[in-house]
């Protein structure tokens, strides 16, 4: 760096996380052993999203900007040697979306500082990157209170004859989470064979659309809890339940590149059979008042069961026979040994994890757990991934293109149309 021994941003009070609306205030720091001439000494606050349809890749098919605001700190002059500190101040606006990172676009906000030299000198640069959180409200979301039910059946058949079906009802106790909060799943399965089901899945799936010039939806199962297989002719009930971990909230407000999803799974192998919960993860948790005044609750009522095929010959099957009540055991649970403190950003940790996920100190995170691409149209090599992923039933296949998992809107009008049914 030559004479300039040092050239840096620095944040008041070394803070890194800001809410949209607030204002950003530092210092940009020069030290130099010698006398150095300028022309001008600027520093500019940015905000913008980048999208790409490779993964890891900084030159992006799309972008947009925010935000982008420069100040001059000096103009043209002489540093003497020495420790010379500048001040500055912005206003965030209240537009400003939540900081993300992801494989395949990025929301990034950063302070970038430079000494403009002599027209054959070179410039002197420096970034700083800080943090947006612009907390998503569940209160604000209609019916974020209540109970969300799904159900789904499926034929057992073997060599082509048909020997029963199996049910398959799933209750959330909420439709909305913060972090460190548990989702609690309510299962029941109703086994009208002879056979055995096979091991039952609950899981918690993120999904996250890049919307560049070909669309790639990133997928992530997040946690997994497993029980153990439905003997035949018992109708079992399996009570789990999931704990959020450090996850990017629901809707990126503003941005409108990146959209994240969230569905709680639940899937029974042999015969395979799925349904599929759409959920909010927020930063400010249901009310309790809301909670004290919606419905009384349908965890352990009977769920309407809407057939996805024409029900089994029930004589053929022996549907007469009597069927046991039974309880699930719970056979592993992906967060069982899961004892980390969350993480607000990378290389950025708060040993004080008591208040994370509280509305006063609410988490910021940008990226979590292992990655497959699927792009919404033609065929692609999928990226290796680390844990077992298990998928809504719209992505079971590579051979053609699918439109993404539905809404949270969506599912509810198509419920309502069921039931009106």
């Amino acid at each position: 760096m030559g004479k300039l021994q040092l050239f840096e941003v620095r944040l008041a009070e070394s803070r890194v996380v800001f809410s949209p609306g607030e204002a950003l205030s530092g210092t940009v720091t020069v030290r130099s052993s010698a006398a150095l001439h300028y022309r001008a000494i600027k520093v500019s606050c940015t905000g913008s999203c980048g999208v790409s349809n490779k993964s890891n890749d900084t030159s992006w098919n799309v972008e947009e900007q925010y935000f982008n605001s420069t100040f001059s700190l000096a103009d043209k002059g002489t540093l003497q040697p020495g420790e010379h500190s500048f001040p500055f101040q912005f206003l965030l606006p209240e537009s400003a979306p939540t900081s993300f990172e992801g494989p395949f676009g990025k929301v990034t906000h950063q302070l970038k500082a430079v000494i403009e030299t002599r027209k054959l000198s070179k410039d002197y640069k420096t970034s700083k990157p800080f943090y947006i959180l612009r907390p998503l409200d569940l209160n604000e979301i209609p019916d974020i209170d209540q109970f969300s039910c799904a159900s789904a059946t499926k034929k057992f058949s073997y060599k082509l004859v048909k020997s029963g079906q199996l049910l398959l009802s799933v209750t959330s106790d909420l439709r909305g989470y913060i972090v460190g909060q548990a989702i609690k799943i309510h299962t029941e399965v109703e086994n009208k064979s002879g056979r055995d089901s096979g091991s039952i899945v609950a899981s918690l799936i993120q999904k996250v659309a890049y919307r560049s010039k070909r669309s790639v939806y990133d997928l992530r199962t997040i946690a997994e809890v497993e029980g153990a297989p439905v003997k035949a002719w018992k109708h079992a009930v399996w009570d789990e339940q999931i704990l959020v971990p450090a996850l990017p909230q629901s809707i990126l407000q503003g941005c409108n590149l990146i959209q994240i999803d969230y569905y709680l799974q639940v899937t029974v192998k042999s015969p395979d059979v799925s349904v599929t919960l759409p959920i909010y993860i927020g930063n400010i948790p249901v009310s309790q008042t809301r909670l004290g005044l919606r419905q009384p609750s349908i965890s352990h009522a009977p769920v309407p069961v809407i057939p996805s095929a024409p029900p089994a010959d029930e004589g053929q099957a022996g549907s007469t026979q009597a069927m046991d009540n039974v309880s699930i055991p719970t056979k592993c649970h992906s967060q069982q040994q899961a004892n980390t403190p969350f993480s607000y950003a990378p290389n950025i940790s708060f040993p004080d994890s008591q208040d994370l996920g509280s509305p006063s100190r609410p988490t910021l995170c940008l990226s979590t757990g292992a990655t497959v691409p699927y792009y919404a149209e033609g065929a692609v090599i999928p990226v290796p991934t680390a844990s077992t992923l298990i998928l809504p039933p719209e992505y079971s296949t590579w051979a053609y293109p699918y439109d993404a998992p539905p809404s949270y809107e969506q599912s509810c009008n198509e419920a309502g149309v069921s039931n009106g049914n």
